[in-house]
């Protein structure tokens, strides 16, 4: 789940994981043992991004199956957990930052009337696939530490897959925008490890109906300035041939990058577009494997 409020000054992420597809400890319990239970490697991943660094916070705690419970409308990872109720997605946060032990706690509302039921290949084999479950929808966000309280769009979906996600993308570059009347595009632009790329591109409504769009041609980014992440999408360029250009790059990993980026020629305060790029050539190097559990602590 990704959201922007309404004044555009704060972001959120949330990422509900049964068998983390970044964590380390699950890949080296997977290379030991394919047949080892994903229920025993879940984090709840929440990043908030805000105006300052009192307002921002990042946490993912990875916990063994002993702190979860999964149920048709519940998943409970540790002390926080996710609900359905009626056409409301319920949020409850109890987690803290690491390798900053900031707390981030409270509860977030996500209103979704309408869901979607479509699913697309994100590979040729269909091993990998992804399921928008609200891709317009709105959020309220209540939280105690820090004290934060906004409402905002938000986009909801899922993706689950056969295989590691290392060894099966050598990258990808996803997007969503969603204009002012709620409609929202979704953009997946992937290479895989083996095989063709793959592009899906696709607009859905409020009401949660939803059609093809036609393939919008490659546009460049600029990398990003810490770790060089080499971004991509897909869009035409305006009347005066601007190209779109990243307006804040909110994550910026060796192996991933989350970006919000600026369409030229439109009314950028109301049109939210959110990028992510995944290097899946560097999630495989045994350097940032060695790296990551210093933001990814595990609780067994």
């Amino acid at each position: 789940m990704d959201a922007i409020s309404d004044d555009g000054r704060h972001a959120l992420t949330l990422i509900a994981f049964v068998g983390s597809v970044f964590s380390p400890y699950y890949r080296r319990a997977f290379r030991r043992d394919p047949r080892t239970d994903a229920a025993d490697h879940c984090a709840l991943n929440v990043c908030l991004y805000g105006p300052d660094r009192d307002s921002s916070r990042w946490t993912m705690t990875e916990r063994g199956r002993r702190h979860v419970v999964r149920e048709a409308d519940r998943f409970v990872i540790g002390p926080s957990q996710l609900a359905w109720s009626g056409d409301d997605l319920l949020i409850d946060i109890h987690e803290r930052g690491a390798p900053l032990p900031r707390p981030v706690q409270g509860r977030v509302r996500v209103h979704a009337p309408a869901r979607v039921r479509f699913e697309a290949a994100l590979d040729d084999a269909g091993r990998h696939r992804w399921r928008p479950i609200a891709p317009c929808a709105r959020i309220e966000v209540a939280l105690d530490r820090p004290g934060l309280s906004w409402s905002g769009r938000a986009y909801v979906d899922s993706n689950d897959g056969d295989e590691p996600i290392a060894e099966a993308f050598e990258r990808w570059d996803w997007l969503r925008a969603t204009a002012p009347d709620g409609r929202t595009t979704v953009i997946y632009d992937v290479q895989p490890a083996a095989g063709a790329p793959h592009l899906i591109a696709r607009q859905f409504a409020p009401d949660g109906s939803s059609f093809e769009l036609p393939s919008p041609p490659p546009a460049p980014l600029a990398a990003t300035g810490l770790w060089r992440i080499d971004r991509r999408l897909r869009a035409a360029p305006d009347a005066q041939g601007r190209l779109p250009r990243v307006r804040r790059t909110l994550e910026d990993t060796p192996f991933y990058a989350r970006s919000l980026i600026e369409l030229p020629g439109r009314d950028d305060a109301a049109m939210e577009v959110v990028h992510e790029t995944l290097d899946g050539r560097r999630l495989r190097s045994p350097l940032v494997q060695c790296m990551l559990p210093f933001r990814m602590p595990r609780r067994s």
